[in-house]
C-alpha cells in the first residue's frame, strides 16, 4: 500500500483508550503519503483529575475535548484541506459517546445544548476503522505506555467503554466502515501484519455496503 486512490482523502482510525489507533493511523499515513489528524490527551489539564475523580473532573474533562476536536476538524469542510489525504485518529460523532459515558442528566443536558450549536459541518471520512480490544489487551496496551494517570482507569469504565464503542460502530450509517478484531496484531513491530490491515482498508473501501467486518 504506496498511496490511497485519488478518490479517498480522509480516513479515521477509532476505538477505545489503548487500542492503538493513534499507532495505526500514523503507520497509515506514512505509507500513503497522508497527513495526520491527531488528538492531544496530553494538552487536557481535567484528565489526570477525571481519572481519579470522575464525578468532579467528567464536565470540564468532556468539554475540553469537545472544543479542542472541533477546532481540529473545523477545516476538514473545506476543499483545500483533502488537496492531500489525511488520516485521523479519531471522529468529532464519537465525542457524544463518551458525554453519555462520563456524565449525569443535568450535565449531560448542558453539552448537548453545546454540542449541537458549535458543531461545525465537516467531511464524512471515506473509511472508519475501528479497532476492537478485549480488556486484558487494552489493559496491557495502557500499561505499556505508561502515563501515571491512566494507572487509574478502573475497569469497569474500559468495559462501558467498549460497550459503547460496540454499539456506536454497529449503528454508524455515515459511510463505510471496517472493524477489525486486533487482539492478536502488533502492526507496529509486525510487517505481516501491517500488510494485512493495509489489504483489509483497501478492500474495504471498495465495497458497496457500509459494514464489513474481518477477522485478522
Amino acid at each position: 500500500m504506496t498511496a490511497l486512490p485519488d478518490k479517498y482523502r480522509y480516513i479515521v482510525v477509532e476505538g477505545p483508550i489503548g487500542a492503538g489507533k493513534t499507532t495505526l493511523a500514523r503507520k497509515l499515513a506514512e505509507v500513503t503519503g497522508a497527513s495526520t489528524l491527531l488528538e492531544d490527551p496530553g494538552a487536557n489539564p481535567f484528565l489526570p483529575g477525571f481519572y481519579q475523580d470522575r464525578a468532579r473532573y467528567a464536565l470540564p474533562a468532556q468539554l475540553f475535548f469537545l472544543f479542542q476536536r472541533v477546532n481540529q476538524v473545523r477545516d476538514l469542510g473545506q476543499g483545500d484541506m483533502f488537496k492531500q489525504a489525511t488520516v485521523a485518529d479519531f471522529i468529532l460523532d464519537k465525542d457524544p459517546l463518551f458525554a453519555r459515558l462520563t456524565l449525569n442528566d443535568d450535565e449531560l443536558n448542558l453539552y448537548q445544548q453545546i454540542y449541537n450549536s458549535i458543531k461545525p459541518q465537516s467531511a464524512t471520512p471515506d473509511l472508519v476503522i475501528y479497532l476492537k480490544k478485549s480488556l486484558p489487551k487494552l489493559k496491557e496496551r495502557i500499561a505499556m505506555r505508561g502515563r501515571d494517570y491512566e494507572k487509574e482507569i478502573p475497569d469497569d469504565y474500559l468495559i462501558n467503554l467498549n460497550r459503547y464503542y460496540d454499539d456506536w460502530m454497529l449503528h454508524y450509517d455515515q459511510g463505510k466502515k471496517l472493524i477489525i478484531p486486533s487482539d492478536d496484531l502488533d502492526f507496529l513491530h509486525n510487517p505481516k501484519h501491517f500488510d494485512q490491515v493495509c489489504s483489509m482498508v483497501l478492500s474495504a473501501l471498495d465495497q458497496r455496503d457500509l459494514f464489513l467486518e474481518s477477522q485478522p
